[in-house]
């Protein structure tokens, strides 16, 4: 059985409240990414990244200065840092998302940084405008924590997956959208146009997205359809026969409500070495994709990455 500091039990019942809050709030750090840097290809202009504290911006210019915010999760602060010293910080704590909002306002303004935000969620059905949100409100300190350690340990382990893939592929980034760690690789070919019908996201935003054709895998914590935390992985287009491909470990298996393969994640948490059950999960889903694709794989695959170790060429 792995350290429960690597590997934290995350059961999404005990917590179902808190991430809801915790992923409006995300959304509204996303916002200011948003508005403030210029559109890179799939949105990876407005992802996150897991830092050793939370999740954190890449600097953003504002003016003569740059902007960078990250979500402390074990001081449980949001901090607001600028270029020239300054900083302000946002407590997490319960409260509203209409009150977290507020707040988040008033620390740009004391900064100095103007910014004209989009006050609607994305991604999530039936959404309420941030200014009006007053029935998200709960934090739990120790879930997000515990949060934090998954998004670690599967942010290694994806990193790890990336460095064996020669073709364009995505950063090991987070969807504030979705509220999922992700690591795309792609064939380097176009895909048919994706039908869109993402809530409050516009079609466009979708088909710029998915204009390739990808193998994406990722960490979700739960919600909707499958209300535990998860690895996933797809393919977009799907190709035929990917449903029924053989993938491991045992635990993985295809669901065919969400199009995808699903491995639970206390199975990999329970698992005699979990980096290899998640990996071997990663690995084999991908091929599957890129096999009944027919990804020129020998073109855009090479041995996983070592510390030191120069990629032989």
């Amino acid at each position: 059985m792995p350290s429960n500091n690597r590997w934290p039990a995350l059961p999404y019942r005990e917590w179902k409240d808190t991430l809801e809050t915790l992923h409006l709030w995300t959304q509204i750090a996303g916002k200011i990414r948003l508005a403030q840097t210029p559109w890179t290809n799939h949105s990876w202009h407005v992802t996150l990244l897991v830092s050793t504290r939370g999740l954190a911006t890449p600097p953003m210019q504002v003016g003569d200065r740059d902007l960078a915010l990250e979500f402390d999760f074990l001081d449980h602060v949001l901090w607001f840092r600028l270029s020239d010293g300054e900083a302000r910080q946002v407590m997490l704590r319960p409260a509203t998302v209409a009150e977290f909002y507020a707040d988040v306002l008033i620390a740009l303004s004391e900064l100095g940084v103007r910014l004209k935000l989009n006050p609607m969620p994305c991604e999530i059905p039936n959404a309420i405008p941030f200014p009006d949100d007053v029935a998200h409100k709960s934090y739990d300190s120790a879930a997000v924590q515990r949060f934090h350690g998954a998004l670690l340990a599967a942010n290694d382990v994806f990193g790890r997956f990336r460095t064996g893939f020669l073709g364009k592929v995505s950063l090991v980034h987070f969807f504030w959208g979705s509220f999922d760690l992700a690591v795309t690789r792609f064939s380097g070919r176009r895909a048919p146009p994706h039908p869109g019908g993402v809530p409050g996201l516009p079609d466009s935003v979708a088909r710029e997205a998915y204009s390739h054709e990808v193998s994406s895998a990722g960490f979700w914590p739960g919600g909707g359809a499958i209300d535990y935390p998860a690895f996933y992985s797809y393919a977009y287009p799907g190709p035929d026969g990917f449903a029924a491909a053989p993938v491991a470990p045992s635990a993985a298996f295809f669901s065919r409500e969400l199009g995808e393969f699903i491995l639970p994640y206390d199975a990999v948490r329970s698992a005699r070495d979990p980096e290899q059950a998640l990996l071997a999960f990663l690995q084999s889903t991908y091929a599957a994709a890129a096999d009944l694709a027919k990804w020129d794989r020998a073109a855009l695959e090479c041995e996983l990455g070592a510390p030191r170790k120069v990629r032989a060429v």
